[in-house]
């Protein structure tokens, strides 16, 4: 039967067959689950592979009941495995980190690793990681709570084992650049219980002190394993001054480091960062005297010059030089300001006159000097006859003068 003619009743039904490559990369899409990412996984090594290219090829077998063993196989490239700090052998126990992905040549799957610890250490590794991120969660990272350190500290701390080349080299820097007080609180730096020594001598010593310094020599993960625990982690990071963490090699980071307000790479190098160097001080004293005297000695020629020049306008014959300029100055304004007074006088007066010639035009006085005279009866004016009766008494207004007048007989005339 020709399946190929009749899709609809073809073994695989409706849908086409995948493409190997197809179905490799939906198992590999799969394979991105979350849960995939950045696994730990814990298992013994076996059928381990040391290329020449550096990669290295082996299995991780965890063995089950009887004679059962669970194995996945594992790549770790050499960009990863450069970084490894031992080498790793059959049958060796080990804790890796990395993503499980598909090999589509071979069609199954591998773990890419990118960290391998030995177990031992592997599960101090996690337990690290673990409190890494509840004390980050506490704040105990926070970058807002770094303080500065102090420019010029009375007392120096320095947290640290009494014995050995630490606290040799911490007081030799400190007292070559800036000789001050150091207050050394011991602890064990390093074994079973340490950290509560370590927590200990830090608050012993934080209230007595400017800035303190916690440090210890070199050493491997394990040596150091101490300072990531989360009582010296809390003690740092309630410390009440601020505190330089000086702890192994420089490329070793402790959860201390992250905890303390300053990293340096040594413990010399701590010593260098909490006080300043007396020498580079001296320096620049030595030039902010150098400063001060050139400002002062171009403040002084500064004040000569101006003390000359006042000096020279200061003069006598210049004052009177000056006098004279202002009296010819004074004069001049003088006779200016008598001169329009006047002019403004006369010609006010012209206006003046005129004015009074206009209101002479029109004065009843004028007209009263022609002849004529005003009737006046109980202060009011007479303007008619009809208004009079005999006897009646009135005023007489003339030009330049008033007389009082009986009326004896009213006469009316009509003008028609």
């Amino acid at each position: 039967m020709d399946w190929f003619n009749k899709p609809d009743e073809s073994p695989w039904g409706k849908t086409a067959p995948l493409q190997v490559s197809e179905l490799s990369a939906i198992i590999e899409g799969l394979l991105d689950d979350a849960r995939l990412q950045g696994v730990w996984v814990r298992g013994e090594v076996t059928n381990y592979t040391h290329h020449s290219r550096g990669h290295r090829y082996f299995s991780l077998s965890e063995k089950g009941d009887g004679s059962t063993a669970a194995v996945i196989k594992c790549v770790m490239w050499r960009s990863d495995a450069e970084r490894l700090s031992f080498s790793p052998a059959e049958g060796m126990e080990v804790i890796v980190s990395g993503t499980v992905r598909l090999y589509a040549p071979h069609g199954s799957y591998q773990l890419q690793v990118k960290e391998m610890k030995k177990a031992g250490l592997g599960e101090k590794y996690l337990l690290v990681e673990q409190w890494k991120k509840e004390l980050a969660a506490e704040g105990c990272f926070a970058s807002d709570r770094k303080r500065p350190l102090p420019v010029f500290p009375e007392k120096v701390g320095v947290v640290t084992s009494e014995t050995g080349a630490v606290i040799h080299d911490i007081t030799t820097v400190i007292t070559r650049r800036y000789p001050t007080e150091i207050i050394i609180s011991p602890t064990a730096v390093q074994g079973e219980g340490a950290h509560r020594e370590i927590a200990h001598a830090i608050r012993r010593v934080g209230e007595l002190v400017d800035v303190v310094i916690v440090a210890r020599g070199g050493g491997s993960f394990e040596d150091l394993f101490e300072f990531n625990h989360p009582d010296v982690v809390r003690a740092i990071a309630a410390c009440p001054v601020p505190v330089v963490s000086a702890i192994g090699h420089e490329v070793d980071v402790t959860l201390a480091d992250l905890a303390a307000d300053l990293r340096a790479p040594t413990p010399s190098a701590a010593a260098e960062l909490v006080v300043p160097d007396r020498i580079v001080l001296l320096v620049q004293l030595s030039e902010l005297r150098s400063l001060m005297t050139a400002s002062l000695q171009g403040r002084i020629a500064w004040a000569k010059e101006e003390l000359i020049g006042m000096r020279d306008r200061l003069r006598p014959e210049r004052f009177l030089r000056r006098i004279e300029e202002q009296k010819t100055t004074t004069a001049d304004l003088a006779d200016r300001l008598e001169r329009a007074c006047v002019t403004r006088i006369e010609r006010e007066r012209l206006l003046l006159a005129e004015l009074k010639t206009a209101l002479d035009s029109r004065s009843p006085l004028a007209v009263l000097a022609r002849g004529y005279c005003v009737a006046e009866k109980n202060g009011l004016i007479v303007k008619s006859v009809d208004g009079l009766t005999q006897n009646d008494r009135m005023k007489i207004r003339f030009y330049d003068g008033k007389a009082d007048v009986v009326v004896e007989r009213v006469d009316h005339e009509r003008n028609l």
